[in-house]
């Protein structure tokens, strides 16, 4: 009897060691850079083969900002120089190089665009504290990106 409980408890320890390793190793991955958060546009990069060939910062006074939950993503525009509003919600998916964000509705002019084209395609480039998607041609190539700085 004696020995069945010191096996019991030696087993029930040995067990929640495992456990507190398992946790541990999903700690370390929530390190990995998530879009998850408030993100705001801070300038663009236009591309020739492949190549980043100019940069510029958004004009003063536009805002654009994207915030991600664990699946939805809502964005919003802010130009003071158009009266024409700009927004968009949708749900997305990424991979280590790749950002889709479908988008199930949107303003008046973001409508037009979604009934032609729900789903938008990017290449990824994530860090904690900013991230790019990139838009690509038929053939892949890059044309330019939206870069963005986390702000929450």
């Amino acid at each position: 009897m004696k020995t069945l409980l010191i096996s019991t408890i030696l087993i029930l320890t040995l067990s929640s060691c495992n456990k507190s390793k398992d946790t541990d190793l999903n700690a370390k991955n929530t390190n990995q850079p998530t879009l998850e958060g408030t993100w705001e546009l801070v300038g663009y990069y236009n591309y020739l083969d492949n190549k980043i060939i100019d940069s510029f910062k958004v004009s003063n006074g536009y805002r654009q900002v994207k915030m991600y939950t664990s699946s939805k993503v809502m964005w919003s525009k802010d130009v003071p120089t158009d009266s024409v509003e700009w927004f968009g919600f949708g749900h997305y998916k990424i991979t280590d190089s790749t950002l889709t964000e479908t988008l199930d509705y949107g303003s008046n002019m973001m409508r037009d665009i979604i009934g032609e084209r729900k789903a938008f395609n990017y290449e990824l480039k994530i860090g904690h504290k900013r991230y790019s998607q990139i838009e690509l041609d038929e053939q892949g190539n890059r044309i330019y990106s939206e870069n963005y700085l986390k702000i929450e």
